[in-house]
């Protein structure tokens, strides 16, 4: 008996600053090797997907994304149902972004969690000072959800991962010999405007100077780490003591396509790669 190819996992949020386009490079950094995959910014997690870990920790201080995902693990099939029964229009997308989380039940946030991601402007997590989620709707197409098949793999692979909805240093206090940790944080950069998402606490510089602490003693426990992060002044200092290289990507946050700009990052890593 002939069988087709295998279905496979993608990631089914959208992410100002995910790494999609950007993933054959970074793959070159990995090896199934390592022990654990370690994700402290998970977002949408497009990297885990495409490398579906047999052991992983993706964690995030975002605990509706958290939530969202341990449902998407548990009940894929109902939570895909139902996030594609609700009409993807203007009138419905201000209703559904109007409810109080706080009413609904695990299933029902985590499916407007989804569908609010899949229809809001560029992909955009951002909310107000009270916590209510505040993104509009996008004007243009989103783009076609996954398939029912992609999604359920998605949910399988993430039963391989530990979920935490936890601080970035929290989670790297839990690494160990063997890890290989991905670290994609929002971009704190002095000198200009970047975009970066939104919470109770915004990204800073004295967060950076805990990410460098961290970077040293994920060394010294013989973890492997990579970390991308803007090509800015804040980056170069921050790779002082570490390989690093320049990787071109593009930002997608601007309103209008020709807006958007090819930038580069900088790749800060502990790992040392043959040309």
């Amino acid at each position: 008996m002939v069988t087709g190819s295998p279905t496979i996992p993608k990631p089914f949020l959208r992410w100002a600053g995910s790494k999609r386009k950007q993933i054959p490079r970074l793959r070159e950094f990995w090896s199934t090797d390592y022990d654990r995959y370690v994700e402290p910014f998970a977002g949408s997690a497009c990297f885990f997907f495409s490398l579906r870990p047999e052991k992983a920790l993706l964690a995030d201080k975002n605990a509706d994304l958290i939530e969202t995902y341990e449902l998407v693990r548990d009940k894929p099939g109902r939570v895909y149902d139902r996030v594609i029964a609700i009409p993807r229009t203007k009138e419905r997308y201000y209703l559904e972004r109007a409810r109080d989380p706080a009413r609904l039940t695990p299933i029902q946030r985590a499916v407007r969690f989804i569908y609010l991601n899949r229809n809001c402007f560029n992909g955009i997590y951002r909310t107000n000072l009270s916590g209510q989620f505040n993104v509009p709707f996008a004007t243009s197409k989103a783009g076609a959800f996954v398939t029912r098949d992609e999604f359920i793999e998605a949910g399988k692979s993430l039963q391989r991962a530990t979920l935490r909805p936890w601080d970035f240093g929290t989670t790297l206090r839990y690494v160990r010999e063997g890890d290989f940790v991905y670290l994609d944080p929002p971009y704190f950069v002095e000198s200009r405007r970047v975009f970066r998402e939104y919470g109770e606490r915004a990204f800073c510089s004295h967060d950076l100077c805990r990410l460098s602490e961290h970077l040293e003693k994920m060394h010294n426990r013989n973890a492997a780490f990579l970390v991308s992060y803007a090509d800015c002044r804040e980056a170069r200092s921050l790779a002082e003591n570490w390989f690093s290289c320049r990787m071109r990507v593009r930002r997608h946050v601007a309103g209008f396509t020709g807006d958007r700009k090819a930038a580069y990052e900088l790749l800060i890593t502990n790992i040392e790669l043959s040309e």
